[in-house]
């Protein structure tokens, strides 16, 4: 599979996609990764490191198309391969687009995937990285442009396939992005479970972090909880009844590879994470749905709550009959003792006591397929 993978600037793609490529070796795969702006930056030996994008727009393209053009060159005998690359830029010139459609489609492109990450990390990055004076709120809006941009490329290339995949805040997924790119074939997953409303029960979320484990162990698995937005603003919200409207919330990124602008503690103002609340809210109904919408089923876990109710928050029920509307298989893994109402029943494919018993009947339904040398 030919792969281009796209996402703001901040995302700290390079390590991530090394890792991937990595992975894939220790798989046997041979996995073919093409950074196109270390690209551009050795066709201008003139240009500063992280200075590339005040080149006047003129010369930007001009070294935006020979890199591609190096890239198609060399390119068409690998079976596997990566561009990382991205599908706008949001700068001094203003919005711009980073891509020439012959140059895509001369690229034979199978997948296109938008890579995403938690908004406070990519501008810690970004402010890191470059002398910027981007707010959370910009950043906000230039990850809508390049998931928008990215998935209108994917599809103005006949046959081609979009994603939307994260970094991962709790575990890394560049087990994913292998999948995606050497596995196609493997069943692809949206597992659906409990978020907000469960934060404050620690034995409920080591069961949900079991059920996601275990889905992720079998599957491509495009997990919601991989950006958690909604944490951080009920973090703020938090903080603003206490009166620290102008205060600070520390914030601890993931910890797994990348640079050490990406592991070092965030200090994020509440005001400013307060100024996106719509954008996150809107943000988390749109890519949700856009995840169930790239799988090929979903299988939802509903907890029982210590008062013996159902964690069955409203966010689950719209993602299972989205799921069902749109013809996908639904699962769910149903705990409480309290048997589920008709709504679950009548839209569920099936419903299961266990995660084990889900297992099982996947593996009996021959749903794992192949995954690699090691078992990944």
């Amino acid at each position: 599979m030919r792969a281009l993978i796209t996402g703001q600037v901040g995302m700290d793609k390079k390590p991530f996609l090394e890792r991937a490529r990595d992975f894939a070796g220790r798989q046997g795969e041979s996995l073919d990764l093409y950074h196109v702006g270390d690209i551009m930056y050795a066709e201008a030996p003139d240009v500063r490191p992280g200075k590339i994008l005040d080149l006047p727009i003129s010369r930007l393209t001009s070294l935006r198309r020979a890199a591609f053009k190096d890239v198609i060159s060399d390119s068409p005998a690998k079976p596997n391969l990566i561009v990382n690359t991205h599908a706008t830029f949001r700068w001094r010139h203003g919005l711009f687009a980073a891509f020439d459609f012959d140059q895509i489609e001369r690229l034979n492109i199978d997948v296109f995937i938008c890579l995403v990450d938690n908004i406070e990390v990519v501008h810690h990055r970004l402010h890191a990285d470059h002398v910027v004076d981007a707010t959370l709120k910009d950043c906000m809006v230039w990850r809508e442009e390049e998931i928008l941009a990215t998935e209108l490329m994917a599809k103005a290339v006949k046959g081609s396939q979009f994603y939307i995949l994260s970094r991962g805040r709790h575990a890394d997924t560049t087990r994913t992005l292998f999948r995606l790119v050497c596995r196609p074939d493997m069943k692809r997953v949206y597992p659906s479970f409990p978020m907000s409303h469960v934060v404050d029960l620690p034995d409920v979320l080591a069961e949900i972090d079991r059920f996601r484990a275990a889905l992720a162990e079998h599957f491509i698995t495009f997990d919601p909880g991989d950006v958690d937005e909604k944490l951080l603003l009920d973090r703020a919200l938090a903080a603003a009844k206490e009166g620290r409207v102008d205060g600070w919330l520390d914030v601890t990124p993931h910890s797994f590879g990348g640079s050490k602008a990406s592991r070092e503690p965030i200090r994020v103002r509440v005001r400013e994470v307060l100024d996106i609340a719509g954008d996150i809210d809107g943000q988390i109904y749109m890519r949700d749905f856009k995840l169930i919408d790239q799988s090929d089923m979903i299988v939802s876990y509903v907890p029982e709550l210590p008062n013996g109710m159902p964690g069955l928050s409203s966010g689950v029920e719209r993602e299972l009959q989205h799921a069902f509307e749109h013809t996908k298989e639904v699962y769910v893994v149903w705990k409480p003792k309290k048997a589920p109402s008709p709504f679950i029943t009548e839209t569920a494919t099936k419903v299961f006591a266990s995660v084990d018993e889900a297992l099982a009947h996947f593996e009996a339904q021959g749903m794992f397929g192949q995954t690699n040398l090691f078992g990944q």
